[in-house]
């Protein structure tokens, strides 16, 4: 049986899979209604209805990623937050053009019964021109 670490691991992979699958239904099912989201487009407030037209009709697509430096804390056994790094590969809906972005994420999720449900993602580009301390 998976530590509640672990398990929080395995959604945000899932979830991360299920935008590169374009499935779209099983990442509205990880979400918490209403769910947030900051980014360098602002923050927005969104319920399953409205993620589902993001992931159907928006204007960018996950073509691929990889999650590393992975960490959870549990402020409380029913919220976890997790951290992490990713690299993610994305392109405009109708266009074959790769872009590659690495940014620092956020996610925080809470659990209701037995399900756990993201409801605030952040997600911060990492400058490569930053001087590391």
């Amino acid at each position: 049986m998976p530590t509640p670490s672990e398990t929080l691991a395995e959604l945000e992979q899932k979830f991360w899979q299920a935008l590169v699958d374009q499935d779209t239904e099983t990442a509205t099912e990880l979400l918490n209604e209403p769910s947030l989201m900051v980014s360098t487009h602002g923050a927005m407030k969104f319920d399953r209805a409205g993620f589902r037209r993001m992931a159907t009709q928006g204007t960018m697509v996950v073509t691929g990623f990889e999650l590393r430096d992975l960490d959870v804390v549990f402020p409380n056994n029913n919220t976890a937050i997790v951290t992490y790094k990713v690299k993610q590969s994305v392109r405009p809906r109708n266009d074959a053009t790769v872009q590659v972005q690495e940014m620092h994420d956020t996610s925080t999720w809470v659990q209701n019964g037995d399900r756990w449900r993201c409801v605030m993602h952040t997600e911060t580009p990492i400058d490569s021109t930053a001087t590391r301390h």
